[in-house]
């Protein structure tokens, strides 16, 4: 079982994680070609290319400008403990144990515009390029172009190689999940969806349904599934599985 999240907005590099391994992204040479890309565009430029403010996009330039291919334990983090998004607040890395960090390790990927494909204990620089973001590029006009089946190939290799059931766990939004080409995933897909009662019916709202992707992850970890049929059985913080408005492919969960 492989599960597959989106990265996060926001980074937190103030605490130094020792983990007893780390790993250098599978794609660093791709991410190298990027930032050398990026490092030509100017403060204004990444404010139009990420529709972000001055103050980040200055932030950005900075980033860009002082990041090197070298990835060794300095000025770097591993990836699940550096995002620090919704995602990352239900995920908890902090609460995890050895044993359910390695096991993140093992059957979770984080899909990444600058990275492509990250493991959780791949060491990363602060960063921040969506995987929207229509970057020109010597693949074409995007960096959907640019990443092109790669990414696809590493998550069959990934879920072939995973724990227990192989079956793809979607819990990526879908700016990121379209980065994987499904008519050439060797393996089933189930997606996960979230939803409040609001009104006069069940509706997903995003900061929710963002925490909850991060909570299925820690549940999975804690409780070692190695079947897609029993995160059917996730209930943290008033979620329950609802057969009457899930389909075959599409599980929802509604509190």
């Amino acid at each position: 079982m492989l599960i597959v999240l989106s990265p996060a907005k926001t980074l937190d590099f103030t605490k130094t994680i020792h983990i007893k391994e780390h790993s250098e992204p599978v794609f660093i040479n791709e991410a190298e070609m990027l930032v050398n890309k990026l490092q030509k565009l100017k403060p204004a430029d990444l404010s139009s290319l990420m529709s972000i403010s001055a103050k980040l996009a200055d932030l950005n330039f900075e980033r860009f400008i002082k990041w090197e291919k070298n990835h060794s334990q300095e000025h770097t983090k591993p990836s699940v403990f550096a995002f620090k998004g919704d995602v990352y607040v239900g995920l908890d890395v902090d609460s995890l144990s050895e044993e359910n960090l390695n096991f993140l390790n093992r059957n979770t990927r984080i899909l990444s515009g600058l990275y492509g494909i990250l493991k959780p204990f791949d060491l990363i620089r602060e960063y921040r390029l969506e995987m929207g973001a229509k970057l020109k590029n010597p693949k074409g006009a995007d960096l959907y172009k640019f990443w092109g089946n790669k990414i696809t190939k590493q998550v069959n290799e990934a879920i072939a190689a995973s724990d227990g059931e192989k079956v793809l766990i979607n819990l990526a939004s879908n700016e990121y999940f379209k980065s994987i080409d499904k008519k050439e995933l060797k393996f089933p897909v189930i997606t996960p969806v979230f939803k409040e009662f609001k009104d006069d019916g069940y509706k997903i709202v995003s900061f929710f349904a963002k925490k909850a992707r991060g909570m299925m992850t820690r549940y999975i970890a804690r409780e070692n599934i190695q079947k897609a049929e029993d995160i059917k059985s996730f209930n943290l913080d008033g979620y329950v599985f609802n057969q009457e408005l899930s389909k075959a492919k599409e599980w929802v969960f509604t509190r």
